[in-house]
């Protein structure tokens, strides 16, 4: 079989993906990973945490779901082994399941979406009758960096919110998510802190803390009008100085918010 093509950048998000686990990077979730669970894992990426997820509930399965064909290869390359694993690519908005699921995780998926009450809608008819939802999610609007990064990074960052905020992006999904749930007629809501705070000496402190360097190599928004190139080019080098020299903590906040049907 001929070998699919991965782009650079494609490489560089599964790096990202391979250094997380479900300990560091959704711990929430596993106190609900039980034996004989039938899971599904919306925004999955390469399937690093959905193949870890499928390894711990013994004769249950796991459906990952992507909509980027390039991360679904690289999962099944890497995971194609895993007997009780399976990788899709697909539309949440036009996805068909097989069955339904005892349970659905989705980490850092439903901030992109620009129409949260359908996809709740379909999240619920997809879970089994007592079936659990788990949303691990941002609010973007109250990230803390210590001390204070550059003017050019804190000027790229609120235009990258306001950006997002007029494609109809929820900033504040993890503290809105809660309000949506209940008005698309779940039960049994329940929010809890998933914080992610990265200190200078920890492992992966400057890849993590540059994560906002990877948003600001995207030229979409000088695409779209919304900043001068220059102004992200010196945003990238200013934070990156930053992160060598001055930066001692950034804490992302974050909310795994759990529902019931």
């Amino acid at each position: 079989m001929k070998e699919k093509f991965i782009d650079r950048k494609d490489q560089q998000a599964n790096k990202i993906f391979e250094r997380r686990t479900l300990a560091n990077d959704y711990r929430t979730i596993l106190p609900l990973l039980k034996p004989g669970l039938a899971i599904l894992d919306v925004g999955c990426g390469t399937g690093t945490l959905t193949n870890e997820a499928a390894s711990l509930i013994a004769d249950g399965t796991v459906i990952g779901l992507d909509n980027t064909q390039s991360f679904i290869d690289i999962g099944n390359q890497q995971y194609g082994d895993s007997a009780n694993l399976s990788l899709v690519c697909d539309n949440i908005f036009s996805y068909e399941p097989p069955h339904q699921f005892d349970l659905i995780m989705t980490a850092r998926t439903v901030q992109w979406l620009s129409d949260i009450p359908a996809a709740l809608q379909r999240f619920k008819s997809w879970l089994k009758p007592g079936g659990q939802l788990s949303i691990l999610d941002y609010n973007h609007t109250a990230i803390e960096w210590n001390p204070a990064p550059p003017s050019s990074m804190l000027e790229f960052y609120h235009t990258f919110l306001k950006w997002r905020a007029d494609a109809g992006m929820n900033n504040r999904v993890a503290d809105e998510i809660a309000t949506l749930l209940q008005q698309q007629g779940f039960t049994a809501i329940e929010t809890i802190n998933a914080d992610l705070t990265y200190t200078r000496g920890d492992d992966h402190f400057q890849t993590n803390l540059g994560i906002w360097i990877k948003v600001a190599q995207s030229q979409q928004m000088v695409i779209e009008g919304y900043i001068t190139d220059e102004l992200r080019l010196k945003a990238i080098e200013d934070y990156s100085n930053w992160i060598e020299t001055e930066a001692l903590s950034m804490t992302l906040k974050m909310n795994d918010v759990r529902a019931k049907i």
